[in-house]
């Protein structure tokens, strides 16, 4: 019997995909859902399972995420990106929890770096996500981007030890994820029917800077703390810039059709 699976989705990730997988080697069973890698992502991913499905229509990281839980048969599930990793004391904790809880889900820390700096502050730290939990009490939400896990009942508990989160290794990642995180995000208010202009564009950039900076304490993580509220707010701003657009072209094509 599977006692726990790992879950893994996967996009042209040969730069820190075997780390991953190093540090869930000891999991029953590894799922991996890849999107179309173009690098040796699938290649290093078959050094380690054999559990390996291909899904090019790509909808959302959430219906991803779904895509390969679905594949999976562990009584217990956990849930890691590519870029992040399970220590040997997370690993140890995790075992002893799924062997003697009766709870249904547990919140994990995570540690995150940004450029290379380990963020204890800005609203990174300790940032508690569900990312264990058993395979029947939970899903995730179908969000094109930032979904989280939906439990069926209320019997969460909390993890001591973090996961390890090497997210924005470089500054051309920064800029890279500023875009595409913005444009999905834009899209995922534009389908709630979200309303934006300059100037809310404006006033939620600053805002991000001034709670990420100020109110989260991102000073106190130096030059990075700066930087992370700086493409915080540029993320903000031009999230909601890309919204205006989107419900502008919608309104003219509307009045183009009317003609």
């Amino acid at each position: 019997m599977v006692n726990l699976s790992v879950i893994i989705i996967t996009k042209n990730e040969e730069h820190c995909i075997a780390n991953c997988l190093k540090s869930v080697s000891w999991c029953d069973e590894i799922i991996i859902v890849d999107s179309g890698s173009t690098d040796n992502t699938v290649a290093i991913c078959r050094k380690f399972t054999d559990k390996i499905f291909i899904n090019n229509n790509w909808q959302g990281f959430g219906y991803q995420k779904n895509l390969a839980l679905a594949k999976a048969t562990g009584k217990w599930i956990l849930s890691i990106d590519a870029d992040e990793q399970i220590p040997t004391e997370l690993q140890q904790e995790i075992e002893l929890v799924i062997n003697n809880s009766k709870l249904s889900a547990f919140r994990i820390p995570r540690l995150s770096k940004y450029c290379g700096k380990r963020m204890r502050h800005s609203g990174w730290f300790p940032d508690y996500i569900i990312r264990l939990f058993k395979r029947n009490y939970a899903n995730f939400t179908n969000d094109l981007i930032h979904e989280k896990v939906q439990v069926n009942d209320d019997k969460i508990g909390t993890l001591q030890t973090s996961l390890l989160h090497n997210s924005f290794i470089s500054l051309e990642e920064v800029l890279e994820k500023v875009n595409s995180y913005s444009s999905a995000n834009a899209k995922m208010h534009y389908e709630k029917d979200k309303q934006s202009s300059l100037k809310q564009a404006i006033l939620h950039g600053l805002w991000a800077f001034i709670r990420t900076y100020l109110l989260r304490a991102g000073f106190l993580d130096g030059r990075e703390g700066f930087m992370l509220a700086v493409s915080n707010a540029e993320g903000t701003y031009y999230r909601y810039l890309k919204l205006m657009y989107l419900q502008e072209n919608a309104k003219n094509k509307r009045n183009s059709n009317n003609l």
